[in-house]
């Protein structure tokens, strides 16, 4: 269970992530109320899973799950320009995770 929790935290993490840049610095109320709730969410289901999973595993999958999908929600939308050198360290990052978690 924990683990399920902590992937939906990390994916939650690049919602607020997202949420955080469309507020425009807090000034636009529907993306700052997301950036909020997807905060709380986020930060509550890391606080869950660390209660049986190890800090650095936790925290190094919350993080990886976040950056890579926070990565490429901005090369899909075009925010961010799309390489095969990203797109290659990003599916380190997630083999990474993956590794993390064979670990455990």
């Amino acid at each position: 269970m924990s683990w399920a929790v902590l992937v939906i935290s990390g994916v939650l993490e690049a919602v607020w992530a997202a949420a955080l840049d469309r507020s425009e610095g807090f000034s636009r109320p529907l993306p700052s109320v997301v950036f909020g709730i997807a905060l709380a969410g986020s930060m509550g289901g890391l606080a869950y899973a660390m209660r049986e999973l190890p800090l650095g595993t936790s925290y190094a999958v919350w993080v990886g799950i976040g950056a890579v999908l926070a990565v490429a929600y901005a090369m899909i939308t075009g925010a961010e320009s799309v390489s095969v050198l990203k797109v290659l360290f990003l599916a380190m990052i997630v083999g990474g995770v993956v590794g993390l978690k064979a670990l455990h």
